[in-house]
């Protein structure tokens, strides 16, 4: 049985604006500007079916919540719950950022950096761990909703606030070092999580999309003063569509893939993009190039080290075939791809080790602050992300990358500190808000 989460964070609040500390008071209420932005995801969220609606109770949150139930147009009732209040900053809700440095310079240095090492001072002296707390939270909240929802295919909208629902995917993907720092959620953001359960321990779980804000404008996140970097899969073939294993084999685009490609073209057509990579491999070579008609004047640099995986006696075979002649093997695969070698081919291993290589001389050519294009596969997003989100590469099917899928990564330039995914799987362009590209072998 799967649900499908769909997490979206309140709209823009007054003490948003101002620049202030929210955390767990009620005296913050969304603006105008919040209200739109609220209207924008409720419209978005209509087109599909919701079985159950969940808020947390404080203003902003309910009043959000109020808001897309209008949209979506059903009867609706949302279930509010303080295992959805945001995190409890005690004394330091209604302060701006600047007032907290000048008060508290250690502390805000450690919740910038280290935010699950944060202690604060209660009244009586004693001190307690926001983020620590909030996670437990986050985890009887999940625990309960599994127990509630057992046994059903169902979608579940949560309306909530930014660092619990950071804390509910953190819970979900079991809690990655430096995880909370990994993930970016703005305003009326729209996250969704796929989970296939029989037990909490037992869980499988796949992030559809992060962040996706396709429903307003600009409808990708500011991007600062750092380095960012679009990762793009490449456009459908026709061995997606059919569902072969291509790996290293040389197939092209199909009509629908330069379709996709048109669209993310569209997509991005107002993000400033100063260079390019892609694999060697045409189906991404061409996707880049579509895409960059927008941006003309780029070259693009070819890196062999993105090439998607070598699947050696796999390639160009139907699952049902590889089923026939490797069926245990297939199996491991789907479940424990980190135990695979390919027969003839690579392992998820050698994979990761040049795909990381290549991002890494990638980043490093990057100057100041540029923004570059990186246009890849399946296997080789999944391994640069899975190294990115803190994940093993057992964990690589949590991650999912659409044909023609955008994904934005903002560079940290602090050493020591996690570069972000300011957004995950965008296919908002190709359709909706839910990935429906071809689910084929990679």
């Amino acid at each position: 049985m799967t649900l499908r989460l769909i997490f979206v964070r309140h709209g823009l609040s007054s003490f948003n604006k101002e620049g202030r500390i929210q955390g767990r008071n009620d005296l913050s209420t969304l603006t105008k500007e919040g209200k739109l932005q609220a209207e924008a995801a409720g419209k978005t969220i209509s087109s599909i079916p919701i079985d159950a609606v969940y808020s947390s109770p404080l203003q902003r949150a309910a009043e959000t919540t109020k808001i897309i139930i209008d949209q979506h147009q059903s009867k609706l009732q949302a279930t509010y719950t303080d295992n959805l209040l945001e995190v409890d900053l005690g004394s330091w809700s209604g302060l701006t950022k600047n007032e907290l440095r000048k008060l508290y310079p250690e502390k805000i240095n450690i919740w910038e950096k280290e935010p699950k090492e944060l202690s604060i001072n209660r009244e009586d002296g004693s001190k307690f761990f926001p983020i620590k707390e909030l996670l437990i939270q986050a985890e009887n909240f999940l625990k309960s909703l599994l127990k509630i929802h057992s046994n059903s295919n169902k979608n579940i909208l949560i309306v909530a606030h930014n660092a619990i629902i950071r804390c509910l995917i953190l819970k979900l993907i079991n809690e990655p070092s430096k995880g909370f720092r990994r993930i970016k959620l703005n305003n009326t953001s729209i996250s969704i999580l796929n989970i296939d359960f029989k037990t909490w321990e037992n869980r499988q779980v796949q992030i559809e999309c992060l962040n996706n804000i396709a429903h307003l404008h600009p409808s990708l996140p500011e991007k600062g003063r750092n380095k960012r970097i679009i990762l793009v899969r490449h456009g459908e073939t026709d061995w997606n569509k059919q569902g072969r294993f291509q790996g290293q084999i040389d197939i092209p685009l199909n009509q629908n893939g330069k379709e996709q490609a048109k669209a993310a073209s569209g997509f991005l057509k107002n993000v400033c993009i100063e260079k390019a990579f892609s694999s060697s491999l045409s189906r991404p070579r061409e996707t880049a190039a579509i895409i960059l008609k927008e941006h003309p004047g780029i070259e693009i640099s070819l890196k062999d080290n993105l090439k998607e995986i070598g699947h050696g006696e796999w390639e160009g075979k139907l699952e049902s075939e590889i089923y026939s002649d490797w069926p245990e093997l297939l199996k491991t695969w789907k479940i424990f791809p980190e135990r695979v070698q390919m027969p003839e081919g690579e392992n998820i291993q050698d994979v990761s080790a040049r795909s990381i290589t290549g991002w890494t001389e990638i980043c490093k050519d990057l100057k100041n602050n540029e923004t570059a294009l990186v246009v890849a596969h399946d296997a080789v997003n999944k391994t640069i992300l899975c190294h990115l989100l803190g994940l093993t590469l057992s964990e690589i099917w949590m991650v999912k990358q659409g044909n023609g899928g955008i994904t934005v990564v903002d560079l940290s330039e602090e050493k020591g500190q996690p570069d972000e995914i300011t957004c995950l799987n965008i296919t908002s362009h190709l359709g909706g808000i839910i990935d429906s590209t071809a689910a084929g072998a990679l």
